[in-house]
């Protein structure tokens, strides 16, 4: 498969991709992988590291052609007997901002010269893209700055991918807890296993360590057997939640751990964010949970939902839940349930699952003995 990988910048995505180059050869797989910001850089000797968008924008695309020029021959060549390269990821962005101004970050000739199968943007937390961008750069951005651009470049990634007959888009999480080496591995090497949304209440469930716990092997379970697009990876609700409350509490300031989901510790050093700057992106982090989590359904050939029960028998059955099944229903995707709860399911659980399981356990027998499993190999992926 041939991959295109973009992301606003402060993903950073160059260390990522070469984890999941790492990932494939210990995998006995052959996925090779191009950083055009470093084959720029290696074209155009003369320019500082770190300077690269203070050149004139006639130069960064003749330095970009050419680094798709040698991408293009050597991709396409540099197989055994002289056959195109099993595997390859383009490590690039779809868009840039250039003194104030929002330009192409591609030449379509040459994209459509390379033939992509795949067009993934990747995504993060959003206060995480903002604290890397300010270490890495000397920039004024605000949390809104860097929610638009991220919008941008989601929308012509996928523009792009539209372009070019038979190419897939996919947007995917970078990961917080651990990163989802794995999964973009699968996208690129494994592209026959089942692509699957788990689904699963978050927001009212965050103070309830059992539950989280219940949550967090349904999603592990998951991802071991399938290529999964875990909502759970991108948590910018709870900020906004901890922004609000901070804010009512008269604090200038949020430290934020970054990578957490629940409220579950991490080694990571906090992140101090702006109170103003949070409260001005709330209807963004709505808008874009929204958008981004339907996309999400949209690409993956099932959903599996969780249902746990919570204190007092209650079913842990939240509206985005319900909304996620009754999407994947309208859009004729298979739509499971594990439904924990001794309090049955309502008929809009019911009318709409393909089926409804008792446990995980049960679950994952149901997809074993039904060929929902892609043979794997010796290492287990």
């Amino acid at each position: 498969m041939r991959a295109i990988v973009t992301g606003q910048i402060g993903m950073e995505k160059k260390p990522y991709l070469d984890a999941v180059a790492r990932f494939a050869g210990q995998q006995g797989e052959n996925l090779t992988l191009y950083h055009v910001g470093d084959m720029m850089y290696a074209e155009g000797t003369d320019v500082r590291s770190g300077r690269i968008l203070d050149l004139p924008i006639s130069r960064l695309n003749s330095l970009r052609r050419a680094a798709f020029k040698d991408i293009i021959a050597e991709s396409t060549t540099a197989g055994p007997g002289g056959t195109p390269l099993p595997n390859i990821i383009v490590n690039t962005h779809a868009t840039f901002r250039w003194r104030h101004g929002l330009f192409a970050a591609f030449d379509y000739d040459q994209i459509a010269k390379l033939q992509p199968d795949l067009f993934i943007c990747l995504v993060d937390n959003i206060e995480v893209v903002h604290h890397r961008l300010h270490r890495e750069h000397d920039i004024d951005a605000t949390l809104k700055d860097c929610m638009v651009w991220r919008e941008e470049e989601i929308l012509a990634t996928e523009l792009l991918a539209k372009s070019i007959p038979g190419s897939q888009f996919y947007i995917m999480a970078r990961g917080r807890h651990n990163l989802t080496t794995r999964t973009l591995f699968r996208l690129v090497c494994r592209p026959k296993m089942k692509k699957v949304y788990p689904s699963f209440p978050m927001s009212h469930v965050m103070d309830m360590p059992d539950v989280l716990a219940e949550i967090d092997r349904f999603r592990a379970a998951l991802a071991d057997h399938f290529i999964t697009f875990d909502p759970g990876d991108v948590d910018e609700k709870l900020l906004l939640d901890r922004g609000i409350a901070a804010a009512r509490d008269g604090k200038e300031f949020l430290d934020v751990t970054p990578h957490t989901f629940g409220g579950s510790k991490s080694s990571a050093e906090p992140i101090r964010v702006r109170i103003r700057e949070i409260l001005d992106i709330a209807g963004d982090v709505d808008g874009q949970i929204y958008m981004r989590d339907f996309k999400l359904v949209d690409q993956s050939d099932m959903i599996v939902s969780y249902i746990p029960e919570l204190p007092g028998g209650i079913p842990g059955l939240s509206s985005g839940v319900e909304r996620e099944l009754h999407h994947a229903f309208e859009h004729t995707k298979e739509v499971f349930v594990v439904w924990k709860p001794k309090k049955p399911p309502s008929p809009f659980i019911t009318e709409t699952a393909t089926r409804i399981f008792k446990s995980v356990d049960e679950a994952l027998t149901y997809f074993e003995q039904n060929g929902y499993f892609t043979a794997k190999n010796l290492f287990g992926n």
